[in-house]
């Protein structure tokens, strides 16, 4: 029996990828897995946000509710334009918007027809970020996508700061990617896109 057989859990590691065809990581996000990563502040948990199956395998793992939506996370603002309706953020907010990524602040931005509702849940708006970790940033650029992006812990607990405490919550049944946090000492802050008001600090 191989050690995939086995339950080994996948750990991605973007120096060994390089010496490889085949990217695990890439892999495992279009075949709905759900990934562990590192992201400004805390270990992120996300998957393919046009992939219904796995944001639901997420909600249900983190035990949280579909009507309070979830983040998406991008290499640039490009891979976020199917999910927000651009001509519908106001013109006098763009400067602030803009500026501010990438970073380690989430908009509140219209959302597009396209968007899914299992990303968007009960909102008329879309929660988004273009990051400024370079790991993360690679990864988006690897799937060709933003990711879904919410904090790798169980509803109501604290988020985990290591792959070693990520681990402890969700075992093997998720793809690890090997990296370190970033210096932020809290999650990103939410603010709303219309408004400029800081929803979350």
């Amino acid at each position: 029996m191989s050690d995939t057989q086995k339950g080994q859990v996948d750990i991605y590691n973007p120096v060994e990828v390089e010496q490889t065809t085949a990217d695990p990581v890439v892999e495992a996000f279009h075949a709905g897995k759900l990934l562990v990563y590192p992201t400004e502040a805390v270990m992120g948990i996300g998957c393919d946000p046009d992939n219904k199956e796995a944001v639901e395998l997420l909600l249900q793992t983190k035990q949280r509710s579909v009507e309070k939506g979830v983040i998406l996370i991008a290499a640039n603002y490009s891979q976020l334009l199917p999910y927000v309706n651009d001509e519908a953020v106001l013109q006098h907010r763009r400067t602030d918007i803009f500026s501010s990524w990438p970073g380690p602040i989430t908009w509140l931005l219209p959302k597009s027809k396209a968007a899914p509702h299992w990303i968007t849940g009960s909102h008329d708006k879309i929660a988004v970020r273009v990051t400024n970790h370079p790991l993360v940033a690679d990864l988006c650029n690897k799937v060709g996508k933003p990711i879904v992006s919410t904090s790798a812990n169980l509803a109501g607990e604290s988020p985990t700061l290591s792959i070693e405490e990520a681990r402890s919550v969700f075992e093997d049944s998720v793809t690890y990617v090997n990296g370190e946090v970033g210096g932020n000492k809290k999650p990103s802050t939410i603010r709303d896109g219309d408004t400029g008001e800081i929803i979350r600090s």
